[in-house]
């Protein structure tokens, strides 16, 4: 049995509107979306001893979304990841974005689809919340009407991403939750086990931008194939965490592509996505500067991300597959994570 409801989080200042919360909960799962960014705030699941704990990086209060943050939970776009130098060029046409990460662009940019609000219609069995991108927002070109909905059934929470057009523009949306299936007050994720369905990743330069090759994981830190447990595998490798692009088979259904296990609570996420591309982010630039759910201090590696999307500067790389949206046509594509206790 599903339980669907909506209720008022907060108010935005200055007259801004009611950012309003979502309530979806099976008997394994139960999640909270806020309006702002189609943000989830909480996701809650059981472990072994079938005791619930909120798994997802974030704030009690509206307050805190409001303020500067790594994105928690939140949707992403235009394009999500980084557009290197912050320009592409579309039908002969060079735009230029506003460059919020040093010398590139991320994340849709300094008020990306995060920071806004959108307008919440219950489902059955979930909730679609729908905006209009204004031709030009943050220099993007087009009219961009955009669905997304989260639907739960039992312990499968699934996200759609639509989108239309009015002018040729890139379109890369996903969501930027980040996990620790220990639950708030689990320091770190060291003791996660990961798994990505990967045989190929994208090497990045010193800003995070691809280099243009497509590289295969064998014999590298990369190969994730199998089970890794990631404290040891840092150690092994000298590594400062992941925040890479894995290469997936793009199929028209969603397929698994990555799984984390976390043996002390029996919990696993595993997702499954439509997506060329997952990112694979270990929290590397939280720093203990943020205090987040009962006060907990989020540091360095103390949440997980896997980020279905297209690949990162697809749009100024013909190698890489193509993320242009043209009128007529539509944006169309899913992630569903499922939660169990193997």
């Amino acid at each position: 049995m599903l339980e669907v409801k909506k209720e008022a989080f907060g108010n935005l200042p200055h007259g801004g509107g009611t950012v309003e919360k979502v309530l979806l909960a099976s008997d394994t799962v139960q999640v909270e979306i806020l309006s702002l960014g189609c943000t989830i705030a909480s996701l809650k699941t059981k472990d072994r001893e079938g005791k619930f704990s909120d798994l997802v990086l974030g704030f009690d209060r509206l307050e805190g979304y409001l303020s500067k943050h790594p994105y928690f939970g939140a949707t992403i776009g235009r394009v999500a990841n980084r557009i290197v130098e912050g320009k592409f060029a579309v039908d002969g046409h060079e735009y230029q974005l506003a460059l919020n990460d040093g010398s590139n662009s991320l994340h849709g940019g300094v008020k990306g689809f995060d920071k806004v609000i959108w307008l919440p219609e219950i489902l059955p069995d979930g909730v679609r919340f729908f905006r209009i991108s204004p031709d030009g927002e943050e220099g993007y070109p087009g009219e961009l009407k955009v669905w997304i909905s989260y639907t739960l059934k039992d312990g499968e929470l699934t996200i759609n991403y639509r989108a239309q057009t009015s002018k040729t523009t890139p379109v890369n949306l996903t969501n930027h939750v980040y996990f620790n299936l220990g639950g708030q007050g689990s320091s770190n994720i060291y003791d996660h086990e990961f798994t990505i369905e990967a045989d190929c990743y994208l090497p990045v330069d010193e800003t995070l931008i691809p280099t243009g090759k497509i590289m295969s994981v064998q014999d590298t830190p990369f190969d994730l194939r199998k089970p890794k447990e990631l404290g040891r595998h840092l150690q092994k490798f000298q590594m400062n965490g992941f925040d890479h692009n894995f290469c997936l088979v793009q199929r028209k259904e969603p397929h698994f592509c990555a799984r984390a296990y976390h043996p002390p609570s029996g919990r696993m996420i595993e997702v499954y996505t439509t997506q060329p591309g997952v990112q694979f982010y270990t929290g590397n630039f939280l720093d203990g500067t943020l205090k987040g759910k009962e006060g907990h201090v989020y540091f360095k590696h103390s949440g997980f991300c896997f980020e279905t999307q297209n690949w990162p500067n697809a749009m100024n790389q013909p190698n890489f597959p193509d993320d242009l949206l043209h009128p007529g046509d539509e944006y169309n594509t899913t992630t569903c994570f499922k939660f169990s206790v193997p």
